[in-house]
């Protein structure tokens, strides 16, 4: 059964799990890894090692077409808790048909950076919210795939918590 992941068919944004808050377009957090340079007697070379579960800012900007309240809204100075629900096309190769899968990605957030824009007749004004992200989980047709929670030292990548050891090591579990 081959299942071939299509488009994004749409999706939408909402504050504290039920707030919709508008139509946008949003750039997700790039995941990357922290590292530390490795070098010395034994290795040929350099290597950049990531540490195990660390990661360095992700930020969350979400476009908005003309200023709104929840552009001004998302600029108070908290965390904010938002959920960017969506509906993923999937093709199945073998018969043709097509189902949708849900797709969910929650974050909670912190605002860095509030662009109210420009004014121009007849034209979008391109507001934009920008956050750093503390947390992220996203679930793929009702399965979790990624949590990231740096606060409590949570990285589950694909089903592997990557830092249930250091957890333990810390105390914390």
């Amino acid at each position: 059964m081959n299942q071939v992941p299509e488009k994004l068919i749409n999706f939408r944004v909402y504050e504290d799990g039920a707030d919709y808050l508008g139509v946008a377009d949003v750039e997700l957090p790039a995941i990357e890894a922290m590292t530390e340079t490795v070098k010395g007697a034994g290795i040929a070379g350099e290597v950049e090692s990531p540490v195990l579960g660390h990661f360095g800012s992700m930020s969350l900007k979400i476009n908005w077409r003309v200023v709104t309240r929840p552009t001004v809204h998302l600029a108070q100075q908290r965390t904010h808790s938002l959920d960017l629900r969506g509906a993923i096309q999937v093709q199945n190769a073998g018969t043709g048909e097509y189902r949708v899968a849900p797709m969910k990605v929650a974050v909670r957030c912190i605002p860095k950076k509030t662009e109210l824009g420009k004014l121009d007749v007849g034209a979008t004004s391109d507001a934009a919210n920008e956050f750093e992200v503390t947390y992220i989980n996203v679930s793929l047709d009702g399965k979790k795939i990624l949590e990231i929670d740096k606060y409590n030292y949570i990285c589950v990548i694909d089903g592997v918590d990557y830092l249930k050891k250091v957890r333990e090591a810390l105390g914390l579990s």
